[in-house]
């Protein structure tokens, strides 16, 4: 039985043989994802079942699936899947997706292709759907896969709209505007709220978010239209919808679009799962909030993370870091493209091309039209190389130049929006000029942030608005922050960037090797998140100060980075039997991950199984690190692994010998870890225990 609808046949979303009913699939939400989709493979629906099982092991590990009722909803994007699918399972053991009232015991695992299309209404409106106690009571009760099919398909078939009333078709996903708030007549006394729903995916939270607060709005008898930033097309609320609202909920795991819209409203700001956790009390909030007259409200063009009573905003320090994390994240194209370029620079006309110089006062770093003049003119052997090699190495350079600016600028952005993004660059470039580097970079965007988003919440006249963003803030805010960089903070910031290069450049023995070991078990400690960021932020910084200590580092962060899919690549073909057959398929692409240097290949491994997989990681990563400084292995690029073995001055043995050792100790690590205390097979322990009954 396949999901239609009258008139174009709509894709089969769900089938009788991707249900499984009242079976045990196992005790963890990966044995659950895994036996999903083995259902969704045998059915042809993905082409690669490990890298799908990754993905939604990826998604679990930044936030629970598990929703209120005994619920859970997996989900995950791949270019392996083939068209937007859906696999159920009804268990008869529940297991734990982090749930907020306990373990799942219905699960729809939500695959999804890559890029945008209308299989995600669909999916979305599965995901509506599960907020209706009638439809949950429903799955529990379905005698078969049939039926589960029908109910499924019931719920994803696009409902027609009614001609007589079309504000009543009013839909999170496109954000249809009802009578009660576009007429200013006997509706007149009830609450108008208006609200914002995103989640990172886009496939599902977003969706059951808004219908979850819709519901809500309606048993509190409160007029409510949401508008869903997901994966179905976003149709804006409209201006006026805004205008008469009396407060916004936003709803977001991600920065809201067009914030500047709802300026002045009272908000209430949270998660995307508090609002499918606890609707009715977002929907209160933000009535009690429409008449406060002290509640928060959303500023000018700025970020709205205002905290208000009851609401579970992410707190002082978690702001902070997210406002970091994004400039890291806004920072990195400029390093690999610059660092890339630089390294390419030095394939094509050799290392030395760094120090020629046009004249007695100008290198090649000076510019662009230096290089090419001293490129193309002066070195006649090998011209074309050599002026290919100048402008490559110009291009880098110029490239890496922007790194402090722009890490700067998003993250005053991450703080204030758009009207932080002018005053974060100002403080990035004196950061540059007074020679405060990046350390200058990073206090200078937070100040300018904090600068932007204080004016941003300044009362103005309403002549005064239009300007505020464009002209008031980065004016003001850019004046204050480049004067106090200039003025005040300059000098003590360069002298802490002066005093810590020259505490690297001094570095030798075991100082350096010290210093190895702490790159690379931050490297291989969350393989991709926070700590493993901090040490690529400290080592591509130090490509742009420039020094032998700084090449170093640089090598010793990408070596370690490399190791921990290897290292378990390697322990899945050494002793298979350790592992289930979803991380041998995993330990297969492990290999090409490795090598080009993304650690998240070693993620899936470390999701089943991080008390042994993460310290085995480290241990390996610390032995490469230390060894790649007691080897003096120097590296050019950013990124890249092996295929960026000519950026390393001719030491790429050494590099190498170091991975290959270190590689070595993590699968010996992790093999004794799982050889001590391994984890019984979920099938294991069912013929055991059918063997001693």
């Amino acid at each position: 039985m396949t999901t239609h609808d009258s008139g174009a046949q709509t894709p089969q979303i769900i089938t009788t043989e991707t249900v499984i009913l009242d079976a045990d699939a196992g005790d963890s939400n990966e044995a659950v994802i895994t036996r999903l989709t083995g259902l969704l493979a045998d059915q042809g629906r993905t082409t690669d079942a490990a890298d799908l099982i990754a993905a939604a092991m990826a998604r679990e590990a930044k936030s629970a699936t598990g929703l209120p009722g005994g619920i859970a909803i997996p989900h995950a994007r791949s270019a392996s899947v083939t068209a937007a699918s859906l696999a159920m399972a009804r268990l008869s053991k529940k297991v734990d997706f982090g749930g907020p009232d306990g373990d799942a015991d219905i699960v729809f695992l939500i695959a999804a292709p890559e890029g945008g299309s209308e299989h995600m209404k669909l999916l979305s409106s599965l995901a509506r759907a599960l907020v209706r106690p009638d439809f949950v009571a429903a799955l529990r009760e379905a005698p078969d896969a049939d039926r589960i099919v029908e109910l499924v398909g019931e719920a994803i078939k696009p409902k027609p709209k009614a001609a007589a009333k079309p504000a009543e078709a009013a839909a999170p996903a496109a954000a249809a505007v009802p009578a009660s708030l576009e007429k200013n007549g006997a509706t007149a006394a009830r609450p108008r709220v208006v609200a914002i729903t995103a989640c990172p995916t886009g496939i599902a939270h977003t969706y059951m978010a808004a219908d979850a607060l819709k519901y809500a709005a309606e048993r509190a008898d409160v007029d409510f239209v949401v508008e869903t930033q997901g994966s179905s097309a976003t149709t804006p609320m409209s201006a006026q919808t805004i205008a008469d609202a009396d407060a916004v909920i936003f709803a977001t795991d991600v920065g809201v679009k067009g914030r500047e819209r709802f300026a002045g409203k009272p908000v209430i700001a949270s998660g995307v799962k508090r609002a499918i956790n606890e609707p009715d009390k977002m929907i209160a909030e933000a009535v009690a909030a429409s008449t406060n007259p002290n509640a928060a409200v959303v500023g000018g063009d700025a970020s709205a993370s205002e905290e208000t009573t009851g609401s579970d905003n992410v707190g002082l320090g978690g702001q902070l870091r997210q406002a970091l994390m994004t400039g890291v994240s806004y920072m990195i194209p400029f390093v690999a493209a610059g660092g890339l370029l630089i390294a390419l620079g030095f394939l094509l006309a050799g290392y030395q091309i760094a120090n020629k110089t046009l004249d007695s006062s100008k290198t090649l770093s000076d510019g662009a039209f230096i290089a090419l003049h001293n490129s193309l003119w002066d070195l006649p052997a090998g011209g074309l190389m050599q002026y290919l090699g100048g402008v490559s190495f110009a291009v880098g350079a110029l490239a890496m130049g922007m790194l402090v600016p722009v890490l700067s600028g998003y993250i005053a952005f991450a703080i204030a929006d758009r009207p932080g993004i002018a005053p974060g660059f100002v403080a990035g470039l004196v950061s540059v000029a007074v020679g405060a580097s990046f350390i200058g970079g990073l206090v200078g965007g937070v100040l300018a942030g904090v600068v932007a988003l204080w004016l941003s919440r300044i009362p103005l006249p309403q002549w005064a608005r239009g300007l505020q963003p464009v002209v008031i803030i980065p004016l003001f805010a850019s004046m204050v922050v480049g004067g106090l960089m200039f003025m005040l903070l300059g000098k003590p910031l360069a002298w802490v960037t002066t005093e810590m290069t020259d505490a690297l450049n001094s570095m030798s023995g075991s100082s350096k090797i010290i210093l190895g070991i702490v790159l690379g078990l931050m490297m291989c400690f969350d393989l991709g998140g926070p700590v493993n960021k901090a040490a690529y932020l400290f080592a591509t910084t130090g490509l742009a100060i420039g020094g032998v200590p700084q090449l170093e580092i640089m090598a010793a962060v990408m070596a370690a980075g490399m190791l921990p899919p290897l290292a378990l690549a390697l322990a899945t073909v050494l002793r298979p039997k350790l592992f289930t057959e979803v991380e041998r398929e995993n330990g297969k692409a492990a290999w090409l991950l490795g090598a080009a240097f993304i650690s998240e290949g070693a993620i899936p491994f470390a999701a089943a199984d991080p008390l042994r997989v993460i310290p085995s990681m480290m241990l390996g990563g610390a032995t490469t690190g230390a060894l790649i400084m007691a080897f003096g292995v120097q590296l050019q690029a950013p990124h890249g692994g092996i295929f960026v073995f000519f950026a390393m001055n001719g030491t790429w043995p050494l590099f190498l010998l170091a991975l290959a050792i270190g590689v070595v100790v993590g699968c010996v690590a992790v093999v004794a870890a799982k050889s001590f205390h391994a984890a019984r097979n979920p099938q294991e322990e069912a013929e055991l225990e059918a063997a001693i009954a």
